[in-house]
């Protein structure tokens, strides 16, 4: 089983990504979204929505891992890389892969601002996830998240053979898929 965990910013294209990986490999997609869209229409974005999201995730990568009998699994996440908390959670969701015999792949999104303010507008993004339908407020979360937190890694911050950093700024969904899904063999 492999297990890629595609990490950015807002609107930097994991989903888009995630999806044309899933494509190419066969593998199946768990976008962020996903678990916080249904929470969210119960619960809003109080803190039940969060530990719910975290909790459904946690069970789902188990499932996959252990008795899914699946190919592989690609998750999306933006991760703070300035909270211990998110690595934390990177840390777990990679070792129940590879506890259970997986292989866990990290890609590194990122772009630059104008184009994920760009991107934050898609028909196809605000289909997927209607908590991005406030426009304003979606950018304002967008800012304010970058303002508080670091969201791309440092240089050699992230320490493992499994791992790469693409800036995506100018390059479509599809070529950062295959580049993907070259270096990693999958």
């Amino acid at each position: 089983m492999k297990f890629v965990l595609i990490f950015g910013p807002q609107a930097v294209g994991k989903m888009t990504v995630g999806q044309e990986l899933a494509k190419i490999t066969g593998f199946k997609l768990l976008h962020n979204h996903m678990t916080i869209e249904p929470l969210y229409a119960l619960f809003g974005a109080g803190p039940e929505t969060w530990r719910l999201s975290h909790e459904f995730r946690r069970l789902i990568f188990e499932a996959a891992a252990i008795s899914s009998g699946m190919a592989g699994l690609i998750f999306t996440y933006v991760w703070a890389l300035d909270l211990r908390q998110d690595w934390e959670f990177v840390e777990g969701a990679c070792r129940t892969f590879e506890d259970a015999g997986g292989e866990s792949f990290l890609v590194e999104l990122e772009a630059d601002l104008e184009e994920r303010l760009r991107r934050n507008r898609t028909p196809y993004r605000l289909q997927q996830k209607p908590t991005k339908r406030d426009l304003a407020r979606s950018e304002d979360d967008l800012r304010q998240t970058l303002a508080a937190h670091r969201l791309n890694s440092f240089d050699g911050e992230i320490a493992s053979m499994r791992y790469l950093k693409i800036d995506n700024t100018h390059l479509s969904p599809d070529v950062v898929a295959l580049s993907i899904k070259e270096r990693f063999r999958l």
